[in-house]
């Protein structure tokens, strides 16, 4: 007993001796990447998915113990394209988790190299662009209007648009009320809102595939909250039973907006926020420059 002890302990200290930095480096990394995909896994259908495949997992241990010779062949022909399998069965999970990594800050920073700074004339259209929506939901909650405005932000939807009729025009109060007319044939569908512009409407919007979301909301509800769960969009939705101004963001949606209320809420999403020239200083200059001021307290 005694000598497996010391002899524990002496592969023990072996290990730390042979232990690097970039041991320490890996193993945080590891534990990282198997954090973050517990995270996106939890609550969602890959969770279930992923239940079901331990299962099956215990189902061919038991298999392979007993000696269930005709189950464990039935297992191992299904193990051989597990990889194929999960992909394909996974494919929604994967490519949201993708998603969400382009839309870190790692990812903004890398599309920032690009371009470091927003035009003013730019900027100028997208406030202009909000005040029309503002101005049109203000209108269309009165008349109970119902209407879906996607806000194209660093996820491109390509794919959406080309569901829909390409448009590219300058947004006027007038132009936006006339593509929601009740009567106007792309009023069913969702308008996208790129750079500033009306690039497209009568877009047929992804539903959200959460069960757990209120009844209450319909089908314009569910198809913003879908498109908001794979892209960074926001979106503007007017209840056509209630007037109700909602927006959706994230997966999340937030309802009883007023005209005040929501103009805040749009310039707080696509303003950018480009810091004063004071302020743009390198990163390691900027903590040390806080550290100084930190002193003089």
């Amino acid at each position: 007993m005694w000598a497996q002890i010391v002899n524990l302990y002496n592969n023990f200290i072996t290990s730390m001796q042979s232990f690097k930095v970039t041991d320490v480096l890996d193993i945080v990394i590891v534990s990282f990447l198997i954090y973050s995909l517990i995270k996106i896994m939890r609550e969602t259908r890959a969770e279930q998915l992923v239940k079901g495949i331990l299962i099956l997992l215990i189902a061919f241990a038991v298999s392979s113990i007993f000696n269930l010779k005709m189950l464990n062949t039935l297992f191992v022909s299904f193990f051989q394209f597990s990889v194929l399998a999960v992909l394909i069965v996974f494919q929604p999970e994967l490519r949201s988790a993708l998603e969400h990594i382009g839309r870190s800050k790692i990812g903004k920073y890398w599309t920032g190299l690009a371009s470091s700074s927003v035009e003013e004339e730019q900027l100028k259209q997208i406030r202009k662009c909000i005040n029309c929506v503002v101005e049109v939901a203000n209108k269309f909650q009165k008349s109970k209007t119902g209407a879906l405005i996607v806000f194209e932000r660093s996820t491109k939807l390509g794919e959406i648009i080309d569901t829909g009729t390409v448009i590219d025009a300058v947004p006027s109060v007038e132009m936006i009320g006339n593509v929601f007319f009740n009567k106007a044939p792309l009023h069913d569908g969702a308008m996208v809102i790129r750079n500033g512009k009306v690039h497209a409407a009568g877009c047929i919007l992804p539903l959200t595939k959460n069960n757990d979301i209120s009844t209450d909301l319909g089908t314009r509800h569910r198809a913003a909250l879908g498109i908001s769960e794979n892209s960074d969009a926001v979106i503007v939705i007017v209840s056509e039973e209630t007037g109700t101004i909602s927006i959706a963001k994230n997966g999340i949606i937030t309802r009883n907006y007023t005209r005040e209320t929501l103009s805040m809420a749009l310039e707080e999403d696509l303003i950018p926020k480009e810091p004063e020239k004071s302020e743009r200083v390198p990163v390691v200059g900027g903590m040390i420059k806080g550290k100084k001021n930190e002193r003089k307290k």
